[in-house]
């Protein structure tokens, strides 16, 4: 793309924690300054010298409007930071690395903070609509006769909230929730049940051995709660995980037969990650070792009962864009929402009707080595915090990317509501 470089200087994330029946120790902001600060402090220049803060956040808590502004004000990056949080479901986190990109390489920006931010074991419990007109009539009684003659209209279910969460990943347009796309892509796609468990295991594996080896290290940085506790890793990988535990789980979302369950789906999580962005001119003003450089990114829409061929849609014209071919492509990054979702895609590359049809293609992209494919782990293993999950993928990406020794990636992710973003990062 036309412009100036813009690279990724560093980054870091706090651990990901899964969300365990109630609200965890920390808010949406809390998450982005644990992390944040320490990012912060290693970087050779102060905070102020930012040009502007992004976050993405999908579940904003009414305590922390903007979120984005919040979080620059608690770092200490000054009362002039501006300050701004986008939103588009799953793909909030990357969004806000592709809009501080733009700014900088058309010349608006040179330093930008982007990150995501997400507190899922904070959604809130919401009352239903009956039970929300039962105490609007309730305000407006004037008199004892008329709160006498509201109260009788009590029912006791009035008090029974429904799940905000649940409801949030519920397409309002096809009425599927997730799950349910996830299913219908395994059928479309001939998924099976035990390809499901099996991808489910290798990505706990894969991060339980990035843990042990201690390739997250310099990315993911310990959480402290305000009663002491410290968390310093994802804890939500089961490295004792095996396909006969998997194969004993009932599916969820479309039982009995369906191919989707508990243990190959993405964890409930609460997490952020941020990425430092810089323009040629900022790294050599500061003397900054970038990690990777951005190439381009896309952004698609399709159907929203098959939004998890999102990285599919949108990842095709990245490549084509730039003449590259899968293979081309040396490491991946797709965010694991579900473990069919991610094989589906896989597949559709594959499916000569599918490459024809939707994406207008003469022949079949090909297949995708999975040698090559979240090689320490994904959402399954470590969790999906929808608005950070985006951001964490090309942090990560451009990591490993790194300390593997090669020159191209790509982190790409469905997104509830049918879209699919992509983003191509090159070594720097």
């Amino acid at each position: 793309m036309s412009g100036r470089p813009v690279y990724i200087a560093d980054g870091a994330r706090t651990p990901f924690l899964k969300a365990r029946g109630g609200p965890g120790p920390f808010s949406p902001v809390d998450l982005a300054v644990q992390c944040g600060r320490p990012l912060l402090l290693r970087q050779p220049f102060a905070p102020e010298c930012f040009d502007q803060v992004i976050l993405g956040c999908v579940n904003v808590v009414p305590d922390e409007m903007n979120p984005a502004r919040v979080a620059a004000l608690r770092l200490g990056m000054g009362e002039a930071m501006t300050a701004f949080t986008v939103q588009i479901n799953c793909g909030s986190g990357m969004q806000s690395i592709d809009t501080g990109f733009r700014y900088i390489r058309e010349g608006k920006a040179d330093l930008i903070l982007a990150g995501g931010a997400e507190s899922l074991s904070h959604a809130p419990l919401v009352f239903r609509d009956e039970a929300v007109e039962w105490f609007s009539e309730l305000n407006r009684a004037r008199g004892l006769s008329d709160k006498a003659e509201a109260l009788a209209d009590f029912r006791p279910g009035h008090f029974k909230p429904l799940i905000g969460l649940e409801k949030g990943l519920t397409d309002p347009i096809v009425e599927l929730n997730m799950g349910q796309t996830a299913e219908v892509l395994a059928h479309l796609f001939d998924i099976s049940r035990e390809a499901a468990d099996s991808y489910a295991v290798r990505s706990h594996l894969r991060l339980a051995r990035a843990q042990s080896e201690g390739w997250l290290d310099g990315e993911v940085m310990p959480a402290f709660s305000a009663d002491g506790q410290v968390f310093e890793s994802d804890d939500g990988v089961r490295p004792e995980s095996s396909e006969d535990k998997l194969a004993g789980l009932k599916p969820v979302f479309e039982p009995p037969w369906g191919k989707v369950t508990a243990g190959n789906s993405s964890q409930i999580t609460d997490g952020a990650s941020w990425v430092v962005l810089a323009s040629e001119e900022a790294v050599k003003a500061h003397g900054l070792e970038p990690i990777a450089e951005i190439a381009d990114s896309e952004w698609t829409a399709l159907d929203p009962s098959i939004m998890g061929l999102g990285p599919v849609m949108s990842a095709t014209p990245l490549l084509n864009r730039n003449d590259r071919d899968l293979d081309d492509i040396e490491l991946w990054e797709i965010n694991e929402a579900f473990a069919a979702q991610v094989l589906a895609c896989v597949a559709a590359w594959e499916d000569e009707t599918f490459c024809r049809d939707a994406l207008g293609l003469d022949e079949p992209m090909g297949g995708l080595d999975a040698a090559r494919l979240n090689i320490d782990g994904g959402a399954i293993s470590l969790g999906h915090p929808v608005g950070t999950s985006g951001n964490r993928i090309v942090l990560h990406l451009a990591n490993a990317m790194r300390r593997e020794g090669k020159s191209l990636g790509v982190a790409t992710e469905c997104i509830g509501g049918g879209q699919g973003g992509a983003m191509l990062i090159q070594a720097a």
